[in-house]
């Protein structure tokens, strides 16, 4: 992974083996940033998409591998009650199967790159945005500090 920060943005060049999520957060670690929001595409090997399931509280996971080409990927990161990192990202990717393309879309837990893959990540610039957790729901919203 390499990237430059050009204005207020940051720009990320995934390489192959990378985990994206991991990297974004290392780069907001790095340079200490506690809220931004991100997007991004590339072509992928492997990716772990959740969907949230608000009977249960809880997530069904699905994992997809082969060439995945992440058609978008649009995201943030803030931090929560305790100032712990907290990401939120859903993706779009598309895939072959025999001849056919299919689609598969959800949160995102994990992708791996599996030649590049390119970021656009943008600070929360004059304030901060956290991470509230609402018992009602069972998830957590943005909080406006």
């Amino acid at each position: 992974m390499e990237y430059r920060k050009y204005g207020d943005a940051f720009y990320i060049r995934m390489d192959k083996g990378n985990e994206i999520m991991g990297e974004i957060l290392k780069v907001c670690k790095e340079n200490g940033i506690r809220s931004c929001t991100f997007s991004g595409i590339g072509g992928c090997g492997k990716a772990e998409i959740q969907t949230f399931i608000p009977e249960t509280g809880t997530f069904k996971m699905c994992q997809i591998e082969g060439m995945l080409e992440l058609v978008s990927l649009t995201g943030n990161i803030i931090m929560d009650e305790k100032d712990d990192y907290y990401s939120h990202a859903h993706a779009v990717f598309a895939y072959k199967v025999g001849e056919n393309h299919h689609i598969a879309a959800g949160h995102i837990k994990s992708i791996y790159v599996s030649y590049t893959a390119e970021i656009e990540l943008r600070p929360v610039v004059g304030g901060e945005i956290k991470r509230k957790y609402d018992p009602e729901t069972g998830t957590g919203f943005w909080d406006f500090v």
